[in-house]
């Protein structure tokens, strides 16, 4: 899965918060996501990440 650094990813569960848009912020073995509703940073795995994105909404074109 394709998932550029700066993406707005949904998730299929929602966060404690009621949110299930976050911010993709880092990408490696894990992912660093930031939730769009409070602003809570999370790190989850590379496969744990993948199966749970529903859908990625904004793709931003970071790089040169």
């Amino acid at each position: 899965m394709d998932i550029p650094v700066g993406s707005t990813v949904r998730m299929k569960k929602a966060h404690p918060c009621g949110s299930r848009e976050f911010e993709v912020i880092r990408i490696g073995a894990d992912f660093k996501l930031k939730c769009r509703g409070c602003g809570t940073v999370i790190l989850l795995s590379r496969a744990r990440t993948e199966k749970n994105v529903k859908e990625v909404l904004k793709q931003e074109n970071v790089g040169g």
